[in-house]
């Protein structure tokens, strides 16, 4: 597989138009044309990260924060741009996907809402359009003998596809009438003469993109003259994506036992605590890294609980006084637990490639009694 390839199979898990507007994803370093055998997944690209992956002979690594945030004015063998310097040097690619995979279903939010028994979590803040667009419904009938050719000519054209599925409709049978009039040139029936024909409703999904050549090439598949269709605007009440996830938990549960699960889950050894730690939680928000004021939403939702990776000193000291418990894991450790998750998803889809998570990618922090 290409680099290309993959980077495709990736959009499909978390779409890079989910990401913030300040962040810098997509394939950062290298050549979408390279050959791909092996992956590293990784969250920070460190120059023991960037030696691992070419001690495996790893020609791609995925990570999750960017390995270039801010614009380099030179690539050298030293200072900061050291690691894009060996990268480049090595033949290494690297693709980032940050806040694309924070948004994302079953991504970073998702799997820590999923931890602290959040059930139907929405976003919190910081909100993206949906990547997918507009979505229309196409609804035709066809006559059964016509079904297969019409339903391959729409998903060929682009209909049809749904997350990670494609070819989705669905066919159900009925009976068309019409009366051909003059100047008609029926291709079934005559002129004056109602008819009754065995047809299927055939419905399926289209982006609004490729809503109009999709029409097209169902009326050039179509058998009739003037084929019977309707294209209906879909409403999306799950459009509004962005970072965090808040809600009510499945039930009410102990603090102690949130946090044991927390610990086993992300495999934090240290958690920092702020405000009450006894208590029964009911209601909880989580956002991994860092959410900025994300945290005014979660205090004026009224939660008993925020997961976050760290906060600023104001932050935690209006949440104590607002009477919100906060749970922080450190930054990257609120997020680097959904790199296993997301390599069964990504070896899913690029089965010709070796996943592997890296081993050298670590917290900076060492948490120390003194």
């Amino acid at each position: 597989m290409k680099v290309s390839d993959i980077a495709e199979r990736i959009e499909a898990i978390a779409p890079l138009g989910l990401a913030q507007g300040w962040d810098n994803v997509g394939l950062l370093v290298g050549d979408g044309e390279q050959e791909v055998k092996k992956v590293l997944l990784t969250i920070d690209v460190t120059r023991a990260v960037a030696a691992e992956a070419k001690g495996l002979k790893a020609e791609l690594i995925v990570s999750y924060h960017p390995v270039i945030w801010d614009g380099l004015k030179r690539v050298v063998s030293s200072g900061s741009s050291e690691v894009v310097y060996e990268l480049i040097r090595c033949g290494i690619s690297v693709f980032s996907i940050h806040t694309a995979l924070d948004s994302a279903a079953g991504g970073v939010n998702d799997g820590l809402a999923e931890i602290v028994g959040l059930a139907g979590a929405d976003p919190i803040g910081d909100y993206v359009d949906n990547p997918a667009g507009e979505c229309y419904k196409l609804i035709v009938f066809v006559p059964v003998e016509s079904v297969a050719k019409v339903s391959n000519a729409v998903f060929a054209a682009g209909a049809g596809k749904m997350g990670n599925y494609s070819n989705c409709g669905f066919a159900g049978e009925g009976t068309g009438s019409f009366l051909p009039l003059k100047g008609a040139r029926p291709a079934v029936g005559k002129q004056g003469k109602v008819e009754q024909v065995a047809e299927v409703r055939f419905e399926t999904i289209v982006p609004v993109e490729r809503l109009e050549s999709v029409v097209e090439a169902m009326k050039k598949a179509h058998p009739y003259e003037m084929p019977a269709f309707d294209c209906l605007r879909l409403y999306n009440p799950q459009a509004r994506l962005g970072l965090g996830r808040m809600g009510k938990l499945k039930k009410a549960t102990p603090l102690k036992e949130i946090i044991g699960r927390i610990k086993k889950e992300t495999g934090a050894s240290a958690v920092g605590m702020v405000g009450r730690e006894k208590r029964v939680v009911k209601k909880a928000a989580v956002c991994a890294g860092s959410c900025g004021k994300i945290i005014n939403q979660v205090i004026a939702a009224g939660c008993d609980l925020y997961v976050t990776g760290e906060l600023k000193h104001h932050q935690a000291v209006a949440a104590a006084e607002a009477g919100v418990t906060c749970v922080c894991l450190s930054h990257t450790v609120s997020e680097r637990f959904i790199l296993k998750k997301f390599g069964r998803e990504l070896q899913k889809q690029a089965k010709e490639v070796k996943i592997l998570v890296s081993t050298k990618d670590a917290e900076p922090f060492k948490w120390k009694s003194v």
